[in-house]
């Protein structure tokens, strides 16, 4: 049992700040129409929310490929280049694979300075030269083998239309090529997620078409002696990356929220992230009913909302309900440390996505990357097929950045809304709701005769249908997202809220408004003003009124 009192922690790695993401899968069997899913929010207050495109190509015999590290942009090395690569979409390439990843850290003495190939040079090369997940697997193990892996312990999600699997991964320290490394198949009919926690503890040894590792996995903990037990025993989580109370409520605790949406015998976990008990939550479940990509963008959105640690509740979130908290992540009162919780939509996220891979439709057409930038939970997930030619300018990675402000990229847009609204959450939030689920519906209603169109033209012909349908859903959904930012700042304005009827704001000929609606404060917030303030009474109510 794992003793703390609530909001007490150790120090956090840098990572859980920097690198903070969130990833949930879904087989095949487990989904409402048979496609596999993967989902992604890229969080880091240094991220610009982008969709990235590595065009196919061919390279003459000898050619080397740069990399540079992907957080930071700092060169690492060459490695040979392969002759043919395959085009990338974000994070899904034209054979219908994606990749996605969250950062545990692990033991930090096997972080590989040396190393050339860091977890973001992994995604994007592999995607660029596998077709399958087990193909991925390969390459990345291979990559990492060959010219060292430079970043902390990783967990990926890697999915095809077929099989969907995690891999965990940490090096060897420094100037000690290659990683160690354990990567297991969900199952079909089962869902599983992870949170910047290692998450694989013991592993079948004998199930090759399910599960695969490095050779040295347990040799290696034992040289390090880290492990002095029988093999079965082995747990990969508990020896690279022992769990702590930080790792339970501010990781393990997002896995626990999306796990008790899709299966309500999860709710028991709670105890388990509160650090009260030691039962580990599975690497998978079942759903009690099959998933959705809606679902899944959903679920991304979550912010605990209905449970005690309900981000929208408390003294941080003010009188309307916000969800922000404000940086860094942990905190000191009398030398006491305390953190606030840690939900997945949060406010620094860059791009999130949900992949969703179809086994029925030719790869051009059976993937798509459902892709949004900023905070998930008032962002909109829009169909990014991964056959398409080129991404669209709003979500350019050329269009602004995160120091310069650009009126056409998405990314500015979407912060736009989001962080006024963070002002008057509870009141903004169902407005944005409503504009999101109408772009959303419209998207999953456009989806499937749009494959209809595209299955009976040629893979050229297609490619330029989809591209023209994926870039003009987006353009358009962020001229939207525009005019919602100045709904709002009109509806809300100083403070008070212009009533509408029929989707119009009410005024006279003058453009003056018969009712403003000044909410004020809840009635908790209103006691609190009282207690504070008994100096502040009003003695006459004619008097107060006469002079608002």
């Amino acid at each position: 049992m794992i003793k703390k009192p609530l909001l007490l922690i150790a120090l956090l790695y840098a990572w859980t700040f920097s690198n903070a993401c969130t990833n949930f899968l879904a087989g095949k069997a487990a989904t409402t129409d048979g496609s596999t899913l993967i989902s992604y929010s890229a969080d880091s207050y240094y991220l610009f929310g982008a969709l990235y495109h590595y065009p196919a190509a061919t390279y003459t015999a000898g050619s080397m490929l740069d990399i540079y590290e992907w957080d930071t942009g700092k060169y690492l090395g060459k490695i040979k280049q392969v002759e043919k690569t395959y085009s990338v979409i974000g994070n899904i390439n034209e054979h219908q694979l994606a990749i996605a990843e969250t950062t545990f850290g692990g033991r930090p003495e096997l972080v590989d300075t040396t190393g050339i190939m860091d977890y973001g040079s992994l995604i994007y090369v592999t995607l660029q030269r596998a077709r399958t997940a087990r193909e991925a697997i390969k390459v990345m193990t291979d990559l990492v083998a060959e010219y060292g892996y430079y970043s902390s312990g990783e967990s990926f999600s890697i999915a095809d239309p077929n099989e969907v699997w995690i891999m965990e991964m940490i090096g060897k320290g420094p100037r000690n090529k290659g990683a160690v490394w354990v990567a297991m198949r969900i199952p079909d009919d089962c869902v599983s997620g992870h949170a910047n926690q290692a998450r694989i503890t013991t592993f079948p040894f004998d199930d090759k078409n399910n599960c695969l590792y490095s050779e040295d996995v347990i040799a290696f903990a034992r040289e390090k002696g880290y492990f002095k037990g029988k093999n079965k025993d082995f747990s990969f989580s508990d020896i690279y990356a022992p769990l702590d109370y930080s790792a339970l409520r501010i990781c393990e605790a997002r896995v626990w929220s999306f796990f008790r949406k899709v299966n309500p015998e999860m709710e028991r976990f709670i105890t388990y992230v509160k650090g009260e008990t030691a039962e580990r939550m599975p690497l998978w479940i079942k759903p009690a009913l099959k998933v959705s990509a809606q679902n899944f963008k959903d679920y991304m959105r979550d912010q605990y909302e209905g449970t005690e640690f309900d981000m929208t509740k408390g003294v941080c979130a003010g009188p309307f309900g916000s969800k922000l908290r404000h940086s860094p992540l942990s905190f000191k009162v009398d030398e006491v440390e305390y953190m606030h919780e840690r939900p997945v939509a949060t406010q620094q996220t860059g791009f999130t996505f949900v992949a969703q891979m179809r086994s029925w439709l030719p790869n051009h057409i059976g993937g798509i990357l459902w892709f949004g930038v900023d905070d998930a939970a008032s962002a909109l997930f829009v169909p990014m097929y991964c056959g398409i030619n080129e991404v669209p300018w709003c979500f350019s990675i050329e269009n602004g950045n995160l120091f310069e402000y650009s009126g056409s990229s998405a990314f500015w847009i979407y912060n736009q809304v989001s962080n006024y609204a963070y002002s008057r959450y509870s009141y903004m939030m169902p407005d944005i709701k409503k504009v999101q689920a109408h772009w959303e519906k419209s998207f999953n209603t456009l989806v499937p005769a749009i494959d209809k169109v595209a299955v009976n033209m040629s893979v050229e012909d297609a490619r330029v249908f989809l591209t023209n349908f994926s870039n003009s859903q987006a353009e358009n959904s962020s001229k939207a997202w525009r005019k919602l930012g100045e709904y709002l700042l009109v509806k809300y304005m100083d403070g008070n809220i212009k009533k509408e009827e029929n989707g119009k704001f009410l005024h006279n000929e003058f453009h003056i408004p018969p009712t403003i609606i000044r909410h004020g404060y809840p009635e908790e917030v209103l006691r609190q003003i009282a207690k504070e303030n008994p100096g502040q009474r009003v003695k006459s109510e004619e008097e107060l009124n006469n002079r608002q």
